[in-house]
Parts: C-alpha cells; sequence; structure tokens
C-alpha cells in the first residue's frame, strides 16, 4: 500500500515556487531501516560549542542524474512517481570558528515514525540517520524528532524564484543567490553559499543561520562557489 501526500502549501504561495520542493511524495507503508552512522579515523566526534546554523539544501534533479542508478536513491530518484525540486539535507551547527560539533553523542536509530514524518523533505532514511548522528546529536536537548520538525519548518519556509527559467539562461553563483534573496524577505546572497559539481552544474545552497535560527551573513571561511563563477543548472525530471 502506498500513501500519497502531495505537497502543496509551499508550491502555491508564490507563482515562481513551482518546482522548487516535493511536487509528489508516495509514502511507503514500510520505510527502511537504516543502517548506524558512527564515527571514525576521519570523521571523529568533536564537541565544540554552537556559533552559528547551516541549512543545506539540494538540487534533486541534478543529485538525480548523478546517482539515478543507487539503490539508496531509489524512493528520490526511482520511477514511482515521487518528483522534488530542493531536497532538505540537513540543519547543520556550526562552531564559533572553522572547527565545527559533529558525532556528539552516541545514537540509536531513527524510530519510524520520525523518518515518515520526514521523508518528503529528506528522501533517504539513511541520509536522516546520518544528519541526526552527526549533526543532531551535537544540539542540546534535542531528539530526533525535534532535530527533524526545526529543519524541516526551516526548509519549509523557504522559496523560491523560477528554476526552469533560470536554467534556460546563462547564470552565475551570484545571479542564483540574488534571485533566491529576491523571494524570501529578510535573506540577502551574502546569506547564502552555493555549490557545484566538477561540471559546475547546481549541488547545494547552504544558507547561513543564527543561533535563533535566523538568516545571518555567511562566514569567509565556509566555501562555496566565488559569485561570478558560471552556473548550470540541471532541469531533467528528478
Amino acid at each position: 500500500m502506498i500513501r500519497t501526500l502531495v505537497i502543496a502549501a509551499t508550491l502555491t504561495a508564490l507563482p515562481t515556487a513551482a518546482g522548487a520542493q516535493a511536487l509528489q511524495c508516495q509514502i511507503p507503508t514500510r520505510v527502511d531501516r537504516p543502517r548506524p552512522d558512527l564515527p571514525s579515523r576521519s570523521q571523529p566526534t568533536r564537541v565544540v560549542p554552537i556559533g552559528s546554523y547551516t541549512l543545506a539544501i539540494t538540487w534533486s534533479p541534478n543529485y538525480c542524474r548523478e546517482h539515478a542508478r543507487d539503490a539508496s536513491a531509489r524512493f528520490q530518484c526511482g520511477s514511482g512517481g515521487n518528483r522534488f525540486g530542493f531536497t532538505l539535507h540537513g540543519l547543520w551547527p556550526d562552531g564559533a570558528g572553522k572547527q565545527w560539533p559533529q558525532y556528539c553523542r552516541p545514537t540509536a536509530p531513527i524510530p519510524a515514525r520520525v523518518i515518515r514524518t520526514t521523508l518528503c523533505s529528506t528522501p533517504s532514511a539513511q541520509l536522516q540517520q546520518h544528519e541526526w548522528a552527526k549533526h543532531g546529536t551535537c544540539m542540546p536537548g534535542y531528539s530526533p524528532a525535534r532535530y527533524f520538525a526545526q529543519s524541516t519548518r526551516l526548509y519549509r519556509g523557504l522559496r523560491y524564484p523560477d528554476m526552469d527559467a533560470l536554467s534556460r539562461r546563462p547564470v552565475t553563483a551570484d545571479g542564483l543567490a540574488q534571485a533566491i534573496a529576491r523571494v524570501n524577505p529578510g535573506l540577502r546572497a551574502d546569506m547564502m553559499r552555493i555549490t557545484a559539481d566538477r561540471q559546475d552544474w547546481l549541488d547545494e545552497v547552504w544558507l547561513c543561520l543564527d543561533k535563533r535560527f535566523g538568516f545571518t551573513r555567511c562566514p569567509a571561511h565556509q566555501g562555496g562557489l566565488a559569485p561570478t563563477s558560471q552556473l548550470r543548472i540541471w532541469r531533467g525530471r528528478s
């Protein structure tokens, strides 16, 4: 049995928002049980004070262009009728400097009910487990349910420009950031970082947040494309 959830609220709020989040998301009765996600030598436990946050969103059409054949991407990129624009990668606590907290405490697998609630925002149970284990455990007082409720609230509050129109003309990283800023009151281009793959296809947008989850200027060390970098936007079906 498949339960169909059509995400419409964020798409109808602005005419230009169409195609930017989930156009249709079908949640299966049974969801995958994620594997444990643990610290490692290259990704060790690191407990440092939180200075700010990053909300990372992924451009699903390009993700699916590169990963459509991966078993782990079947729900997001398969032929089951799901259609996504921007998806929620995660809410990341940042430190006061270049170091950030990660894998702050051991954690059990995320409950299935939490996975189901979040699946139309972050369409991978394993990615949800990773985000909670690596990032959510560093947020004091947070449970998986609270962590994903907070991150999806921020994600669903975003609006988007006409991505199809942007994909049809030359655009720079700053041009995309400016276009996103214009449809989100209080957001400026310098409060975002744009990332791309090696072929200059749009990968992710990182939005910088203060400790109260309000938009703030991104630190210089955070990375991302230079504002003048040319950007391509894949608009194939996700």
